[in-house]
């Protein structure tokens, strides 16, 4: 069992513990935290605590990471574009409509399935249903994944993430047409308050960064291209629907009537990280899946 131990320093005094545990690896929820703690995995200063206690600077916390479960998810063949590939890392390309990992219910045909066959070696840190999982990205967005072979390269490849310095760039067809050639949209994103299945800006949500440029303008809409400062649940969807523009064929957060694709116009071309182990930073970029550049060509022609 892997364990972190850590000093509670001033800018997280008064701060819940199930809070700050949480800040420490972007991939780890409030709520899987608060379950560690009822199961005693977490101590303050020597002491079992609840999840609401309230830290002091200088207490010494420990945290006994639970030992992952015994793997349930079938392996499966698939044909996976993969663009990188060592004994640390692996970049695949996600196509449309393919989901990242296994949930109760929907246990195959994940990229987690596909992964499983291909390699046999993939981090253990999320749990049986996500395996090598450093980040996400939905089902109907296509684009490129980095994925973790092994426990040292999930770490720093989530540290990079939680300090910013990994590039993610996203081409999107957003409603409107944007009159600004650049923009950046911050503000906090948490659940919807009045539907939980949707994510909103809401006042007390986690910080999210967005942005943007405009790439090209049509008469009813706009295609841009967005670079990810953090990465919230459904980030690019929540910020541009909150600042008027919301994306093409998005389900969820836009419109019904809009263009003929099956679900919202994103796309994740461009993935830059620091390799784990050498130190190098690597950089990959995937072209628009064809049905994206059809639309592309509708509007181009429809001026």
């Amino acid at each position: 069992m892997d364990v972190i131990q850590f000093q509670i320093e001033e800018a997280y005094d008064r701060e819940r513990i199930d809070k700050v545990i949480a800040a420490l690896n972007g991939e780890w929820s409030r709520s899987q935290v608060q379950q560690w703690i009822k199961d005693g995995l977490v101590t303050v200063n020597g002491t079992e605590i609840k999840a609401n206690y309230k830290c002091s600077v200088g207490d010494e916390v420990t945290v006994e990471l639970p030992e992952p479960e015994p793997l349930d998810v079938e392996p499966e063949e698939m044909s996976l574009d993969i663009y990188y590939e060592d004994a640390d890392v692996l970049v695949v390309n996600k196509p449309r409509g393919m989901v990242v990992h296994p949930a109760p219910g929907h246990m195959r045909g994940t990229l987690v399935n596909g992964l499983l066959a291909h390699c046999k070696d993939l981090s253990g840190i999320n749990g049986v249903l996500r395996p090598g999982i450093v980040h996400r990205i939905d089902k109907d967005t296509s684009g490129l994944l980095m994925v973790a072979k092994n426990d040292m390269a999930h770490e720093a490849l989530v540290n990079q993430l939680v300090h910013k310095t990994v590039t993610r760039k996203y081409k999107a067809i957003v409603h409107g047409v944007i009159p600004h050639d650049y923009g950046t949209v911050d503000a906090p994103i948490g659940r919807d308050q009045h539907d939980r299945q949707s994510m909103a800006v809401v006042e007390n949500g986690k910080e999210a960064v967005t942005h943007f440029r405009v790439l090209e303008r049509f008469s009813n809409f706009t295609f841009i291209e967005c670079q990810l400062e953090t990465g919230r649940t459904h980030q690019i969807r929540v910020h541009m629907k909150y600042i008027g523009y919301p994306l093409a064929g998005d389900p969820k957060y836009g419109p019904k009537k809009t263009l003929p694709i099956n679900g919202q116009a994103l796309h994740a071309g461009v993935l830059g990280f620091t390799h784990p182990r050498t130190g190098e930073y690597l950089e990959f970029e995937a072209p628009l899946p064809h049905e994206f550049v059809e639309v592309l060509d509708m509007l181009r022609n429809n001026r």
